[in-house]
Order: C-alpha cells, then structure tokens, then sequence
C-alpha cells in the first residue's frame, strides 16, 4: 500500500485539489456537491498523471533512482498501470458528472499529463509548458462549475502555467544539477506571478488585505529556496526549490481564492498545507 501511495505522490495530488478549490471561488458559485466533486476529480487527475509517469519511466528510474516503487519491485507494473487508469477514470466521470464542459476539461487534462509523461517531459520548453498547462486548467476545472462564460477570468490559468513552469524547467537538474541561465528563468517567472497575484489582490475589493497578505506567505516560503537553487544549482538545492514550490502552490491557490471568496475561504485552503506538509514527509514530492 505505501508502494502505491508513492507512486500517486499525495502531498502534490493536496495541491492540486487546491487548485481546483481555487478555481471554483473565482466562478463564485456557493460552496455545493459540485464543488465536491471537481476538487475529487482533480485528485484522480493528479494521481492517474504521475503514477503514469513512473509507469513510463521505470527504465530510466532503474538507473537514476532505483529506490522508487516500480525499480525496486515494491510495485508491480500491473498493478501500477490499473492504478493510473482507475484513477483518471474517476476523475473524468465526476467531471461530466458535473457539467459537459468539466468532462471536456478533464479528458484534456488526463490527455495533458499523459503528454508529459510519454514525449513532452523530454523536451526543455515543450515539456514544462504541458505540465502548466495541465495545471491551469485544473484551475478552469473549478471555474467551470458555473454555467455562465467565465468572460476574462480564465485568464488567470495563466498563473498556473507560469509558475508551474518555472519549477519544471528547474527540476531537471534535481539529479544531476543544474545551471544558473534555468534558475534565473525560474525566478523571473515566479516573479511574473507574485505581480499577477498582486494586481489581482488589488482588485478584490474588501479582500485586498487577505489576498495580499497570503501572497506575502508564498513569497517568504519559494523565494528563498528559488534563490540558492539559482546561486548554487546543485541537485539538494534545486530538489528543496522544487519542493517549496509545489507545496507552496496551496498559498498561491488560497491567495487567489481569498480574493474572489473572502478570508474564511482563502483560510480553507491554505489548511490543505496542513495535509500536503505532513504527506511530503512521508512520501517524495519529485
């Protein structure tokens, strides 16, 4: 069971219920059974994803890091492969459980991440750009369970993509290391979404105070890490960076939904760190 609990990496599928819980306060729609269902479908999602993901890399896994589920037979490579089909399965049928448009948009995120894990996640530009994709649109996912045209808010899946981005193109030296020309890219980026987040924060009206604030925690918690991985790219280095930064995504998606549903919401969220914290602990986050 742990073997398996490894391959589904729980600390990360937290974030990205978090970002599916994001989305939704941005549709403004009332807390329901369809909030419910997007955030499990972003679960299944995530966790089909990266299971896949080992699945297609067992090879290279056998060489580079022969401690995973898969190399070291804790798993078996059936078993696996059933794993990650159940689990895009559930996340696709409670999409279209709650709207045509969310069952569209979960069968291009399930396409999305097995993109990335079969051809895109070997290319330096095409791969990171998949994976932010696949996660601003499970932003969209949320924001989908309203009905009505989302008019320019979903353009904040933008968000998503660019921060995503910055720690995938960083990850790629978490084995052997990397070189500062990335770190610097990474750190731009995530400079580009503190100002998204900020001018979004500015915005919001009566929750200013609260998005703005939250934005500050996510700043203090990537900035540092982000920072040595640029001045030294060594694989501990960059593998803290890519740590901090994918389970810092709950502050950037409580930032937001502070925004768009006030701080009791935003809090909500950000207390899904309080799983994915103690989850990483337990299982790797890369």
């Amino acid at each position: 069971m742990r073997a398996q609990l490894q391959l589904m990496r729980p600390a990360n599928m937290v974030t990205s219920a978090a970002d599916a819980l994001a989305g939704y306060a941005a549709s403004g729609m009332a807390p329901g059974l369809p909030l419910a269902c997007l955030a499990v479908a972003s679960l299944g999602l995530y966790g089909g994803g990266v299971v896949f993901n080992d699945v297609l890399d067992r090879k290279l896994d056998a060489v580079e890091r022969p401690e995973r589920p898969l190399p070291s037979g804790r798993a078996a490579l059936r078993t696996a492969v059933a794993l990650g089909v159940a689990l895009l399965t559930v996340g696709i049928l409670l999409g279209f459980a709650v709207s045509l448009r969310s069952g569209v948009l979960a069968c291009l995120i399930a396409g999305g991440a097995l993109l990335y894990d079969a051809k895109a996640k070997h290319h330096a530009l095409f791969g990171p750009a998949t994976l932010g994709l696949c996660r601003g649109m499970n932003f969209l996912l949320g924001l989908s369970a309203n009905p009505a045209p989302a008019g320019s808010r979903w353009l904040l899946g933008i968000l998503w993509l660019a921060y995503i981005f910055a720690i995938t193109a960083i990850s790629a030296g978490e084995v052997h290391g990397g070189s500062r020309r990335t770190g610097l890219l990474a750190i731009i980026l995530i400079g580009s979404v503190a100002v998204g987040l900020g001018v979004l924060a500015a915005n919001s009206g009566p929750n200013a105070l609260a998005a703005g604030a939250i934005l500050l925690l996510l700043m203090v918690r990537v900035g540092p890490p982000f920072w040595r991985a640029y001045r030294r790219p060594e694989p501990a280095h960059i593998r803290a960076a890519v740590r901090s930064g994918v389970l810092s995504l709950v502050v950037l998606d409580s930032s937001v939904a502070a925004g768009f549903g006030g701080l009791s919401y935003g809090l909500a969220v950000l207390a899904l760190l309080l799983l994915a914290s103690p989850l990483a602990r337990l299982f790797p986050v890369t």
